[in-house]
């Protein structure tokens, strides 16, 4: 059985420089951080990153919620990361939209009405 999201890890190959820029994208330092591993609890989820791994935007793509998607991406490009997808409306009034980070990976946002936090488990 699948309870939901847990833990979107993200492969990188200067995991200080990581930590960094995912801090400021985060707004918050990691509660977990060692050479092998930095963990990041946002917003209850898990956003990890490993070292010495193989950055890519094609593997699993995970999407985080924000409140806009429109300020969101903005701030995404204004830390360094590239645009990869712009915000697109898929329906519903969700919006999402896709960069690549500065170390290669797919950092993906939705922004979500529909989300009902409550039922996170």
């Amino acid at each position: 059985m699948i309870l939901g999201l847990r833990t979107a890890i993200y492969p990188t190959s200067d995991l200080a420089a990581a930590k960094h820029w995912y801090a400021q994208v985060l707004e918050l330092q990691p509660y977990f951080d060692e050479p092998f591993y930095v963990g990041f609890n946002v917003g209850g989820f898990e956003l990890g990153l490993i070292p010495d791994g193989q950055p890519g935007i094609n593997g699993p793509q995970p999407l985080w919620g924000v409140p806009d998607a429109s300020l969101a991406h903005a701030r995404l490009i204004e830390l360094g990361a590239t645009s990869l997808e712009p915000v697109t409306v898929v329906g519903g009034g969700i919006k999402v939209a896709a960069v690549m980070d500065p170390f290669g990976n797919r950092f993906g946002v939705i922004e979500n009405p529909h989300f009902d936090l409550a039922s996170v488990r």
